[in-house]
């Protein structure tokens, strides 16, 4: 089971999380048949995002989009405080030669003249809402950027998938470091020597080393706070699906029954697809009230 962990480092200078997304990425991946580009692009769109809504409280929730002007198209994603995430790509089937480093060329498929834009939705009227340029297509170093420039947070997030020659998932998560107000430029010093010497994360993880493990390998004095289990979960379901056929109103599903004889809606986050037949439509005209 995939989980993420909370964590203080350095006496509460430094704050950490890390986690293990190969199985939810793995979801996302069977789901949307990404391939082996496309499934590390999405895979660390996922993970970094899932730590994100790691950092809410509640019932908050954050969007990500992720616009490179890349092969690639839209990425987006959509988690929650409790662990829960999804998200998909608008090209799954785009896929490269390794890059010169003999690794996915995320960045090529992502593309590096469009933007990061993260909406935090924390259940009150105002959204807060940041965006900034892409500055590599790699993604780690895209959100890092975004927590340095939209929220004022010296930040190194590090994020990594690898793809087995069946294009299943055989490793992917990631870590966020961040500085408090209060971090000395010693501690500066060691992180970035730390985060400079260390291992990619995909290949700790493929090593078998839990989130915990991630954070020793890079910090010191590390204090656990709290454990969450992540996994891919959708929010979509027949009766949302059936909510906005209905707000489409009486003469629009009048037109489908007599044109189709039925409906079919796909949600773009998860693949499924849900079916109404002529019978279930007219019980949905007869709730427009109309």
């Amino acid at each position: 089971m995939d989980y993420l962990v909370k964590a203080l480092a350095y006496n509460g200078q430094v704050r950490a999380y890390a986690v293990n997304t190969t199985d939810t990425v793995g979801e996302a991946q069977r789901r949307h048949n990404t391939r082996p580009t496309s499934s590390a692009a999405l895979g660390r769109a996922m993970t970094a995002g899932v730590m994100m809504g790691a950092m809410q409280k509640g019932d908050a929730k954050v969007s990500i989009k992720i616009e490179g002007g890349g092969p690639i198209g839209v990425i987006l994603v959509d988690t929650n405080a409790k662990g829960e995430v999804r998200g998909y790509v608008t090209n799954p089937h785009i896929d490269f030669e390794k890059n010169s480093k003999g690794k996915l060329d995320v960045a090529r498929a992502v593309g590096q003249s469009g933007t990061l834009t993260v909406v935090k939705d924390i259940g009150m009227k105002d959204h807060f809402s940041g965006q900034v340029p892409i500055v590599s297509g790699e993604l780690g170093e895209d959100f890092t950027y975004y927590f340095v420039s939209s929220e004022q947070v010296p930040s190194a997030v590090g994020v990594g998938v690898l793809v087995k020659n069946d294009l299943s998932i055989l490793a992917s998560g990631g870590f966020i470091i961040q500085l408090m107000p209060s971090a000395s430029q010693e501690i500066i010093d060691k992180l970035e020597s730390a985060i400079t010497h260390m291992e990619p994360i995909s290949k700790l993880i493929e090593k078998g080393l839990t989130p915990e493990e991630i954070l020793y390998t890079i910090l010191e004095d590390v204090k656990i706070l709290e454990k969450t289990d992540v996994k891919f979960q959708c929010q979509c379901s027949k009766d949302r699906i059936a909510s906005a056929i209905i707000s489409l109103g009486k003469e629009e599903i009048e037109s489908i029954i007599e044109e189709d004889g039925q409906a079919e809606a796909q949600c773009h986050f998860c693949n499924e697809t849900y079916h109404f037949n002529k019978e279930e439509l007219g019980e949905l005209l007869d709730k427009t009230g109309q």
